[in-house]
């Protein structure tokens, strides 16, 4: 008890005895720090205001550079997507005209070949056209490759001259053919009429048919197609005209050492001295000399005849026959089929005859004509058909 009220007078005492400290901070200092962190407050917050203004001041020209920048590279992608949808624009009009030109160099080459053909046919007619190149000379315009220019491009121009002369050049051999095929069946057909033979030509074959279906745009058959047909044609009908030649008796009987001692019409008579008529042309020639048929035809008659003595004939048709006489053998019998040329019998003398002759007679509808229109005739033809 004691202790505990010492203690209690000791802090009493101390209390009493001492000034209590003051602790805080001065109002005028705390006031003017106040101020200075208002303000600071203050323009902090103006500065984060403002931040992007400035930023963007002080960024404005880096800003204006770039955007120049990336809208030059934008004019410059559009220019190089441009100029890269141009070329390929014109690469595709070039691969487009070659692929038309390698298919119209295609089409022509088998029509090349196809007036190849013609050529042969036509040079077995004795027809020989205009020069065509072949198809493995090298120097043909269906032989050569696609041109290029200087720096490796395809010359299209050159291309399409090459194609264009290769279709002239077709175009004007099957003009050649069928013109010359024409003017040799004219000139047949016309030579024959005067001579009373009348042939019948083979018109183009009747070989088509189809739907009768309305006309197409772009649909059109090809010409040279048209043409070769056309030249077909002319080649066939001249081929039966000269089949017409052969089987006219326009051609010599005989071959070699002879001579013309009669000739048709009226004469003097060897025995009576008198005007008789004189049916048909007498060459002199040697006894055995071959007697050739005139035509093509057919053995009529072998076995002698009053005045003819041994005597052969051949029929030809169109009502034409032709009749050999005084002859000293035969070679060909009844019913055999000769062609013209075809050795039929012997010169001889017999019947009434003053010497080795032979009698050559041409008879139409069973009447006596002059046969040397006929034989004249055959010259001229065989120099048309060379």
């Amino acid at each position: 008890m004691r202790k505990t009220a010492h203690f209690g007078r000791t802090e009493k005492g101390a209390s009493a005895s001492q000034k209590p400290a003051r602790h805080g901070i001065h109002p005028a200092l705390f006031y003017s720090m106040f101020a200075i962190l208002l303000g600071g407050n203050g323009l902090l917050g103006t500065s984060l205001l403002l931040t992007p203004d400035i930023s963007r001041l002080f960024s404005q020209q880096s800003e204006q550079v770039m955007e120049a920048y990336e809208d030059r590279i934008a004019q410059l992608r559009v220019e190089v997507d441009r100029l890269h949808s141009r070329s390929y624009a014109q690469a595709g009009d070039i691969n487009l005209q070659l692929q038309e030109l390698s298919q119209q160099q295609q089409v022509l080459l088998e029509q090349h070949q196809l007036v190849r053909a013609l050529v042969d046919k036509a040079g077995e007619l004795g027809i020989e056209p205009a020069t065509l190149a072949r198809s493995d000379d090298q120097t043909s315009p269906v032989a050569l490759a696609t041109p290029t220019t200087a720096s490796g491009n395809p010359d299209i121009d050159a291309t399409a001259a090459s194609v264009s002369q290769m279709m002239d050049e077709t175009q004007f051999a099957m003009a050649s053919i069928a013109e010359t095929a024409i003017d040799r069946t004219d000139s047949i057909m016309s030579e024959l009429s005067d001579l009373g033979i009348r042939l019948t030509l083979p018109e183009p074959e009747d070989g088509v048919g189809g739907p009768l279906l309305p006309p197409q745009a772009g649909a059109e058959s090809s010409p040279m197609v048209d043409d070769a047909n056309a030249v077909l044609t002319a080649l066939v009908r001249y081929k039966a005209a000269r089949d017409g030649i052969d089987r006219a008796p326009v051609h010599m009987p005989i071959t070699g050492n002879f001579r013309k001692s009669s000739g048709f019409g009226n004469r003097t008579d060897p025995f009576s001295g008198g005007r008789a008529f004189h049916s048909g042309l007498d060459f002199a020639a040697p006894s055995g000399s071959t007697v050739l048929s005139a035509g093509k035809g057919v053995v009529s008659f072998v076995g002698e005849r009053s005045g003819y003595g041994k005597t052969v004939e051949v029929t030809h048709g169109n009502g034409l026959i032709t009749r050999y006489g005084h002859l000293s053998a035969y070679l060909a019998v009844e019913g055999q089929a000769v062609s013209t040329g075809t050795p039929i019998a012997k010169v001889g003398s017999t019947g009434r005859s003053t010497g080795p002759h032979l009698h050559f007679e041409v008879r139409k509808n069973d009447v006596a004509v002059n046969p040397q229109a006929y034989l004249n005739s055959g010259k001229r033809l065989l120099a048309l058909l060379g």
